[in-house]
């Protein structure tokens, strides 16, 4: 045997990393997912628990399905019998399953308490019983409430305004309970408004572009000036795994985008991409309880985390609407359209 042969043997190889990703199968945890998978010899594996409800899609893991490294479960975080099965042998559990749109919890908020309050309670029992290393919980800037100036760091206290945010901040503050309590390595992250491609066409931006696309207006709440911090999916995944790697136990950390845009101000730029202008705009009645300001301070999470938003927004959105305008097969049919075969 060589010396070099020797020292090729010797190189310890190195230990898989086990990731339960829930909620795999939405917007952005499915983008979370093609980020771990990008790396095609990353030694890791993800199974996905995904109950593939109306904004689940397996199709948003298409380029990675026939990776080995990943498994497909469809099923729910409330089934006590299914985490079991699935936990032993698992590093780490991300979360990102929940009901997330707030004109739904308005109308009906039942179904958010159970899946994001009690589910989020099963799976940290099971990550409890089954020795999972790590539990990280994807919340949301809407815990916090509204703020009129000045942006939130991650010791204000919770004040949310809708059912959505509520069930929000009960899964945080359950997670908080358990590190306390428990000694669980629990970490938060609390993201702004995401985009990019893949979102449900529920989620404003989304579902603008598809109005224009198909020559129908925009619904624009109130006066429009309801402001957000806009973050892309990607620059969300990357702050997530930036978390995960360099966090501390029992700590939240917000992850920003740094463009602060009203809705009015959103929905013009929209119009513009689109060739459209303002005659394509339908003021609609403002919605119950519409929080006015988003805004979060990420200095905590650039400061411990490294972390940066890489994307500008005006490259962002321009690539998120050509995304939208090249992919009507994906976005028709959750409209309950048919897709459009292309004509190239």
């Amino acid at each position: 045997m060589t010396q070099d042969s020797r020292t090729r043997q010797a190189r310890p190889t190195p230990e898989t990393r086990r990731v339960l990703v829930t909620g795999g199968a939405g917007f952005i945890g499915s983008a979370y997912v093609r980020m771990l998978l990008a790396d095609p010899v990353r030694p890791i594996a993800v199974t996905v628990l995904d109950k593939l409800s109306y904004a689940g899609n397996v199709g948003n893991l298409e380029a990675v399905r026939a990776d080995p490294r990943l498994r497909f479960v469809h099923g729910d975080i409330r089934d006590l019998a299914l985490v079991d099965q699935l936990l032993p042998g698992h590093d780490q559990v991300v979360h990102f399953a929940a009901e997330s749109h707030v004109d739904r919890s308005i109308d009906a908020a039942a179904e958010f308490v159970s899946t994001n309050v009690g589910g989020t309670q099963t799976l940290l029992d099971g990550a409890l019983r089954h020795g999972v290393r790590t539990f990280l919980n994807v919340s949301t800037d809407e815990v916090y409430g509204s703020i009129d100036t000045g942006s939130w760091q991650e010791t204000e206290p919770v004040a949310p305004n809708s059912p959505y945010s509520a069930t929000k901040a009960g899964a945080d503050l359950l997670c908080l309970a358990y590190a306390r309590t428990h000694g669980l390595d629990v970490r938060i992250t609390r993201c702004s408004n995401n985009y990019g491609p893949f979102q449900f066409p529920e989620k404003v931006i989304p579902l603008f572009v598809t109005n224009l696309v198909l020559g129908r207006r925009v619904p624009l709440y109130g006066d429009g000036l309801n402001v957000r911090d806009w973050l892309h999916v990607d620059d969300h995944c990357r702050g997530i795994e930036l978390a995960l790697q360099h966090g501390r136990p029992g700590e939240i950390y917000n992850i920003g985008g740094g463009t602060e845009l009203s809705n009015r101000d959103l929905t013009k730029t929209i119009l513009e991409l689109l060739g459209t202008g303002p005659d394509m705009i339908e003021p609609v009645t403002d919605r119950k309880g519409h929080d006015r300001r988003y805004s979060v301070d990420w200095s905590k999470a650039a400061r411990e985390l490294g972390y940066a938003p890489r994307r500008t927004f005006t490259e962002g959105l321009r690539a998120t609407v050509d995304w939208y305008l090249d992919n009507r097969d994906w976005w028709a049919p959750l409209r309950g359209l048919e897709p459009v075969a292309s004509t190239e």
